[in-house]
């Protein structure tokens, strides 16, 4: 079988960055002819050169578009528009495939792959990572009524011509049924993590990261993940100064790039117990994780955001590491039902640095939170198990065409 997969940004291990994608074309590609779509994006942006850039079995088309996260709007549509050309021309002309993967976010690689899969009359399969165009929309970047009306009818469009659909958390697979969208069409696939990789975060890599960072004795919290503005950074800085005062045993790592990293960077200065760390490669992030007593999830108070599914949840929980989580949604049901970590408001900077050292001070329940969040992460967060489920997907919407 022949899988035209649409994704505007490809990663692997190499890059600081999930490379969620990286994995599940490994397993699928073992079994079937994968052609992927994509651009060069993140290729410049490999910190070590330990994995090949492409998966066993894949066959790469990729176009030179620059994209970053400081990008303005305008900017960042002209990129989506670039990469909605070339991979209509590419998807034109490659070999007839049996079923097409179309990728968001941005929304518009996956309106690409249904214009293809309409041109050359196979089915298409809709994979959301993100709740586009809500959450833009919600963040102001789509100013006037005319493009959020058209975007929306865009977004319902795209449900209803996909043959099947896979959100990557149960909160956007409700979004989507309340939409109408029938129920037997949706499939749940968490974004998950590689258990693999996790293995690496052993007693022995975290005492030399210990050592190397001058963090013996320290309790480390640690937020990694993107500085941008959905992510509440003012409350985590304000509260890792709070907790600064009230803990001199505790350091608060941010390790990351993004919109906020100036402020990072001055409260870093200012205080000794705020570290701005450098991006890392995917395959090494786990071993900062486990050296973690706590790690925090945070975004800013937005529904929309609630759904979101975001790959340091998955990280940390993988390496026994809890997790404190400022969404009202899904990730807050979840680390309650499990034991796994604990909920905070969002823009409360007072009560976060309250709970934290509440916390610290009983590295027992860190212990076992973090224990009951290791097991749940290896029963339903394995990227494997999910790719299998990915595969299987494709084989019957393939199958049924």
């Amino acid at each position: 079988m022949h899988i035209l997969v649409f994704s505007q940004y490809h990663t692997n291990p190499d890059c600081p960055a999930t490379s969620r994608h990286y994995s599940l074309l490994a397993h699928i590609a073992r079994h079937h002819r994968v052609t992927l779509i994509t651009t060069r994006t993140w290729e410049r942006q490999r910190l070590t050169q330990e994995f090949p850039w492409l998966p066993a079995g894949v066959e790469m088309h990729a176009a030179d578009i620059p994209y970053h996260n400081k990008m303005g709007t305008a900017r960042r549509v002209l990129a989506f528009g670039q990469y909605v050309a070339y991979a209509f021309r590419q998807g034109l002309k490659v070999d007839k495939p049996d079923v097409i993967w179309g990728i968001s976010t941005p929304l518009t690689a996956a309106w690409v792959a249904a214009q293809v899969a309409r041109r050359r009359h196979v089915p298409w399969v809709f994979e959301v990572q993100d709740l586009w165009p809500s959450f833009p929309i919600a963040m102001g970047a789509v100013p006037t009524r005319w493009a959020r009306q058209r975007l929306f009818a865009m977004e319902k469009s795209l449900y209803q011509s996909a043959a099947h659909i896979l959100p990557l958390s149960p909160d956007m697979t409700r979004y989507i049924t309340d939409l109408g969208i029938p129920a037997a069409k949706v499939t749940t696939v968490l974004n998950g993590t590689d258990l693999d990789l996790a293995a690496h975060a052993t007693d022995e890599a975290v005492a030399m990261l210990r050592q190397e960072y001058g963090l013996e004795g320290k309790q480390v919290v640690l937020y990694a993940g993107t500085f941008g503005r959905a992510n509440d950074i003012p409350t985590l800085v304000a509260a890792a100064e709070a907790l600064a005062v009230q803990n001199p045993a505790v350091c608060w790592l941010f390790m990351g790039l993004g919109y906020h990293e100036s402020l990072i960077r001055a409260a870093a200065a200012r205080c000794p117990a705020i570290r701005l760390v450098q991006t890392q490669p995917r395959h090494a992030v786990f071993t900062w994780f486990r050296m973690a007593a706590v790690s925090i999830v945070a975004f800013l108070e937005m529904p929309v955001l609630d759904a979101n599914s975001p790959a340091k949840f998955y990280d940390s929980l993988a390496v026994g590491t809890p997790v404190i989580v400022t969404n009202q949604g899904w990730t807050k049901a979840f680390v309650e039902q499990h034991g796994a970590g604990w909920f905070v408001p969002a823009g409360q900077p007072h009560t976060l640095a309250t709970t934290l050292q509440q916390l610290l001070s009983e590295p027992d329940q860190l212990r076992i939170a973090g224990q009951r969040g290791q097991q749940a992460a290896r029963q339903l967060f394995d990227r494997q198990q999910i790719a299998s489920t990915m595969q299987k997907v494709l084989e019957t919407v393939a199958g049924a065409q």
